[in-house]
């Protein structure tokens, strides 16, 4: 009667160690997929960055925080007419001067460009390079978007002594563009701006000068929008009585173009000219109409 239930106990104690092995197996199991699932939960979204904070480039005069898209060329026509001031027999400004720049951007990459243009006032090249530093991206982690811009300029316009030697023609501006699309309709961004001459008109006069330009963007309809642009000259550089450059638009786009009219006091079409050099005034008329067209190619 013992050794029968010495028996039974052991069979009894093999099943609880056999019961107690495979729980503790499913145990870990159930262990592994739980770490999967807080794994798959726990793991970061992909990043996806905002797109179409501006349309283009450039809104009206000033450059955007946008850089153009992998393997594209732009080509784009900018024209301002005269003042509205000059009056009826000047057909309010239509007649001219007229100011023209023609200009070429490309980016093989889509975060790098450059650009090279051509202005019919002051006979100026100009040259550039834009490199999008951060992106805003949909979930906020990155709240805006920075890019940098640096030019140059080469005035080849003749019969001025102060351009004695070649590197007396050349200027430069250097700007950090901060901007964010803050909905689908609204898109605002500022940027410090320095310019630099080589060589000054007089002796009072200074090489650099400082500003910060305010640019927006508000879509009304799904092809079009209204822009604006100023510029605050915030350093003296010379006793020649300027005005800050201030812009007012609409933008249509048509396909691969996008076209751009506005109103505006600036003649110059350059950072070197419409941030100095802006000798118009809104106050007493000395608003002038231009228009933008950009051409978008893929190369």
């Amino acid at each position: 009667m013992v050794m029968r239930s010495n028996g039974f106990m052991r069979k009894i104690l093999v099943l609880f160690l056999v019961a107690n092995a495979f729980s503790s197996v499913l145990y870990a199991q159930e262990d592994d997929m739980m770490k999967l699932l807080d794994a798959e939960t726990t793991e970061k979204p992909k990043k996806e960055f905002t797109t179409a904070t501006f349309k283009g480039t450039r809104l009206i005069n000033f450059q955007t925080l946008e850089t153009l898209g992998k393997r594209t060329l732009d080509f784009r026509i900018s024209h301002r007419f005269g003042d509205f001031n000059s009056g009826a027999n000047n057909a309010f400004g239509l007649d001219g001067p007229a100011c023209i720049r023609l200009g070429l951007e490309y980016s093989f990459e889509g975060r790098f460009m450059f650009g090279i243009g051509r202005t019919s006032y002051e006979k100026k090249l100009d040259g550039f390079l834009k490199y999008r530093l951060l992106r805003q991206t949909t979930n906020n982690s990155m709240p805006l978007s920075v890019t940098l811009v640096s030019s140059m300029f080469y005035t080849t316009v003749k019969g001025q002594p102060k351009y004695g030697y070649d590197v007396n023609r050349l200027s430069y501006a250097h700007q950090i563009i901060i901007g964010r699309k803050f909905s689908e309709r609204l898109s605002l961004q500022m940027a410090p701006i320095m310019v630099h001459y080589n060589i000054v008109d007089s002796l009072g006069d200074k090489n650099d000068m400082f500003g910060i330009q305010f640019a927006g963007r508000y879509k009304y309809t799904k092809r079009s929008a209204i822009t604006v642009e100023y510029a605050v000259r915030t350093s003296k550089y010379t006793n020649v009585k300027y005005y800050d450059s201030a812009a007012i638009g609409i933008e249509i786009e048509t396909g691969g173009h996008v076209f751009q009219m506005q109103l505006t006091n600036s003649f110059g079409l350059v950072e070197d000219q419409f941030i100095p050099h802006t000798s118009s005034n809104w106050l007493n008329g000395g608003i002038k109409l231009g228009f933008n067209i950009s051409r978008v190619f893929r190369v």
